[in-house]
């Protein structure tokens, strides 16, 4: 169930952060309505996650780097902004690190 949280707070905070793009600078109400919810949201459910046993490295580090990723992905691919090579070589770092604290902390 922890990682439904985490899940939630990833898709959430991802939302919040495109939304914050559209609100031109809290001028705008739906986007900002959208921003603050969606960082409640994500706040909460990253919470849960941890409440319920999730290791504070392995929550926030899956949770920053994945909402960085995908932040990133969906600019280029809705937003008309570019990604670069090294870019793309940073996501993949990203993932990789990732990968690192959740495999490092099964042991």
């Amino acid at each position: 169930m922890t990682w439904v949280f985490l899940t939630l707070a990833i898709a959430a905070e991802v939302t919040a952060t495109i939304a914050l793009r559209f609100s031109e600078g809290f001028t705008k109400l739906v986007p900002s309505i959208v921003l603050v919810a969606g960082y409640l949201l994500a706040f909460t459910m990253l919470s849960l996650a941890l409440e319920r046993g999730m290791r504070i490295g392995v929550a926030y580090g899956v949770w920053a780097a994945a909402g960085v990723a995908l932040v990133a992905l969906i600019g280029a691919a809705f937003l008309s902004e570019p990604l670069t090579t090294v870019q793309v070589g940073g996501i993949a770092l990203i993932i990789g690190g990732v990968l690192a604290l959740e495999l490092g902390g099964a042991h």
